[in-house]
């Protein structure tokens, strides 16, 4: 028990602390170069290894090469909406503005992935069960997911005043979680053609030389994310501060860099 209150005042330290726009913009923008170099290399060897050197599934043929797209797609769509939810869950006990500004910027990437998912899905749908779509409870649930995407973004962009806004789509966002369990359970709560997972806690049923390109591909777009969330949200910080003397040093300073 002694342990824990340090750990809950390093935590609520660092939350304070990303509540400081100079501080939130001069921290994050340190890891955006490693985060888009992390992407690139490893989007670059994992479809090397799925397109290339991964032997062709002995049912599907090549048309299972999709999934290298498809999976790390579907994951991140239901990772960024738990994590948008958390950040709109501290921007809305803390009233920490970042955070409501890091919310409401996963929710184009969110909508974005789960669009990939739902077309690459279609597509890999077509050769494996002779259809582009069917109202199958995984399908269903992720398309319900796109619209709690878009709700999220809607409900922010009818709103003139962004912190408001932001609590707003916050609580729709928080309210969306419900969707979250039916999307992972959706396979085994009822009869589905969509396949159940062939990944989970215990081990795989994927041959190695076919997993490993998807597990990289899984963590190059959490590379992804993360170097477009910050990227998103500093430019956002800065457009809502524009006219205070910490974004004026910034925009000097970086007219100061090109000059020089």
């Amino acid at each position: 028990m002694k342990n824990d209150k340090p750990r809950k005042n390093a935590f609520l330290m660092f939350i304070h602390k990303m509540g400081s726009p100079p501080w939130f913009y001069n921290f994050t923008g340190k890891f955006v170069p490693w985060l888009w170099a992390g992407f690139t290399v490893l989007t670059i060897w994992g479809l090397y290894l799925g397109l290339f050197k991964a032997p062709p599934d002995y049912l599907q043929g090549e048309s299972y090469r999709i999934m290298y797209i498809h999976v790390p797609a579907a994951w991140m769509s239901m990772l960024i909406y738990i994590v948008m939810a958390v950040m709109g869950f501290i921007a809305l006990i803390w009233r920490v503005r970042t955070m409501e500004i890091m919310a409401m910027n996963s929710a184009p990437i969110g909508a974005a992935f789960t669009l990939i998912a739902l077309v690459t899905g279609s597509l890999w749908g077509r050769p494996t069960w002779g259809t582009y779509w069917v109202w199958d409870a995984r399908l269903t649930s992720e398309l319900v997911l796109l619209f709690l995407y878009l709700g999220v973004i809607g409900l922010y962009k009818a709103m003139d005043e962004p912190r408001k806004a932001a609590r707003a789509a916050s609580l729709l966002a928080l309210v969306g979680l419900v969707n979250m369990p039916i999307i992972h359970y959706s396979v085994k709560w009822w009869n589905t053609l969509h396949q159940g997972s062939s990944i989970s806690m215990t081990g795989s049923k994927i041959d190695p030389s076919m997993l490993w390109p998807l597990l990289i591909m899984a963590i190059a777009m959490k590379f992804y994310y993360g170097a477009n969330l910050i990227t998103r949200s500093r430019i956002t910080l800065l457009e809502q501060d524009l006219r205070k003397g910490w974004t004026r040093d910034v925009i000097e300073g970086t007219a100061g860099e090109h000059k020089s």
